[in-house]
């Protein structure tokens, strides 16, 4: 499934405002009014500043790879990994045996439903 860009800023909005969010080196961030997210010519890499105005770019995939490690550090879940359901979208799971597990459309989804569980 698709998610469009104004769903993709909400979904961003809703990262920064988890308790476990922080900005990591690494990481592409957007205007946060801006739409459609590839018209924003303004991406950059950020370097531990926090840019105001701005959310995480969770179309990038290194931003995505820092979203799951703070989900990781957040839960104290060292092992937590995605999963493709077989219906489509994405699974974060805490163990490989029964541990939680958060669902999204997308990976970025499944990742930030973690996060404001955590």
């Amino acid at each position: 499934m698709t998610i469009q860009n104004s769903e993709m800023i909400s979904l961003a909005n809703r990262a920064v405002a988890c308790k476990g969010w922080r900005w990591m080196p690494g990481m592409l961030a957007v205007a946060r009014r801006r739409t459609p997210l590839e018209a924003v010519e303004a991406r950059y890499r950020t370097g531990g500043t926090v840019y105001l105005g701005s959310v995480p770019d969770l179309t990038d995939p290194a931003t995505v790879g820092c979203l799951l490690a703070l989900v990781r550090e957040a839960r104290r879940e060292p092992v937590g990994f995605l999963v493709p359901m077989s219906r489509g979208g994405w699974q974060y799971h805490t163990r490989l045996d029964a541990g939680d597990s958060f669902a999204g459309d997308i990976e970025a989804e499944a990742l930030v439903v973690a996060l404001e569980a955590a």
